[in-house]
């Protein structure tokens, strides 16, 4: 795997210490002198090519933001591996025919393909569809048995090297497999997930998902092994190596959502590698009403549960370093203080910056004032979207239900001000081809939505994990 240093880091070496400073964000990560040299081959702007052991560290820098990976480059195989491809559907005639039809398109070898498709009981002409396609049809076993029972039938029939796993509702590109597969040239890889797109955009809904969709992983690539990170891979465009796959068990037939994220997590808990690329896309038809799209962000909610209870060690983390979290308390008291909170944070800010400007001046590291100044303040406007976000994604109704009951515009303050700055920062993120308003609209929904899901699922199995969060103090400072 090849690497690179991000373009506004660089590589410093300071009487006999070396260090990686990162201009925007600010931030700087000492370095052993191993490490020192593995970054060194870059430090020219040059590739650095990681062995396998020197991939682990070279994702620590890149999660770190430091590093990145680059694009893997494509190259023709010189045999192409037998893949069997697996289709879960019930009752979507018209979605699986559209789905089997890009299959028949795909620049792959036709004698190496595999198409199974397994039927959960459908009352419509899904199997005749199938047939038609010349596809494997197999039964699930039973009515409405749900996806994950149905793939790990469909396993069961498998005869290639690889399985892959495309949705009923969902499209390939006719590159799928060919970008996908040279990762797993990589012995350890298990999994390696593709990008999906929306298939539609005629809604606000569809536009919405087009950006804002939990199946979309971005335009960055990433992997992960060993670790307590939630990092994993939808199913809906997953390819899986058959041996890894039954070695972990397959799917948990008694999930029908999360099933994907169960998967790649005790993957990863068995040793192997999963990945993120960003290409072999496949286009979704998401759900563009807004009573189904809201059933389904309720449904995602549901399997934190579930999860929590299978995987309690993959809690979610907020890094809260004290002088942030003082400088955030003084902000929130202000309306209340007169405002002198404000002036007593100000003074903490540049007081704190000028300890830290004297400490890299006496490395000898060029960090002026007002740059540190500057990315403590950024440090803190993330620390807030962050606490927004979380509040906004667990506790929307609830703070709606006491902003109503509570009397006065008071306690309206603190879920407007959550929301209006989650809201606001995805949007510029993500930029949606919609209206802040609109955007704004549906963003609630879909938060409200997963919140009560998340409550429901967590109420069902006695088991309130989803909620707790592990705050540190800082990140890992030395590597």
């Amino acid at each position: 795997m090849n690497y690179r240093l991000r373009h506004n880091v660089e590589l410093v070496e300071r009487n006999g210490e070396y260090f990686l400073m990162s201009k925007t964000p600010l931030s700087v990560l000492r370095l052993n002198i191993s490490l020192a040299n593995l970054v060194g081959r870059g430090a020219d702007g040059s590739p650095i090519a990681a062995s396998a052991a020197e991939q682990i560290i070279m994702e620590q820098l890149t999660t770190k933001g430091f590093t990145e990976r680059l694009q893997t480059v494509q190259q023709q195989p010189a045999t192409f591996p037998d893949v069997s491809i697996i289709i879960p559907v019930m009752n979507r005639a018209d979605e699986l025919r559209r789905c089997l039809t890009s299959l028949t398109q795909l620049a792959y070898p036709r004698e190496k393909l595999q198409i199974i498709v397994v039927d959960d009981g459908s009352s419509d002409d899904s199997p005749l569809v199938a047939r038609q396609f010349g596809a494997l049809l197999v039964p699930s076993g039973g009515v409405g048995r749900g996806p994950a029972a149905a793939r790990n039938v469909g396993a069961s029939f498998a005869k290639g090297d690889i399985i892959a796993f495309i949705d009923s509702d969902c499209s390939a590109s006719e590159n799928w497999l060919r970008e996908l597969l040279p990762a797993f040239d990589d012995p350890t890889m298990a999994a390696v997930g593709g990008q999906v797109d929306g298939m539609c955009n005629e809604s606000a809904v569809d536009r919405y998902e087009s950006v804002m969709s939990s199946l979309s992983l971005g335009s960055r690539e990433r992997s992960g092994s060993r670790g307590n990170d939630t990092f994993y891979l939808p199913s809906c465009n997953l390819l899986v190596r058959a041996n890894a796959f039954r070695q972990a068990g397959g799917f948990d037939d008694s999930m029908h959502v999360g099933e994907d994220v169960d998967l790649t997590w005790r993957l990863r808990d068995k040793g192997w590698t999963i990945c993120y690329m960003p290409r072999g896309n496949v286009l979704h038809e998401h759900r563009s009403s807004i009573r189904s799209f809201m059933s389904r962000r309720f449904d995602y909610g549901t399997s934190e549960g579930m999860l929590q209870r299978l995987h309690p060690q993959r809690r979610k983390q907020m890094v809260i370093p004290p002088l942030l979290a003082l400088l955030l308390t003084l902000c929130l008291i202000a309306p209340f203080s007169s405002w002198w909170s404000l002036a007593v944070a100000a003074g903490l800010l540049v007081v704190d910056s000028v300890i830290a400007r004297f400490a890299f001046i006496r490395r000898n590291l060029p960090v002026s004032l007002p740059a540190l100044i500057s990315g403590k303040l950024r440090a803190l406007g993330s620390l807030i979207y962050y606490l927004s976000f979380h509040l906004v994604r667990y506790y929307a109704t609830p703070l709606c239900v006491a902003a109503l009951l509570i009397p006065g515009l008071w306690a309206w303050l603190l879920p407007l001000l959550a929301f209006v700055c989650a809201a606001r920062v995805d949007y510029s993120i993500r930029k949606p081809p919609l209206s802040f308003a609109l955007f704004s609209g549906i963003y609630l929904l879909e938060h409200i939505a997963y919140g009560t899901g998340v409550f429901r699922g967590c109420l069902s199995r006695r088991c309130f994990s989803s909620y707790r969060v592990v705050v540190l103090r800082q990140m890992e400072q030395t590597a």
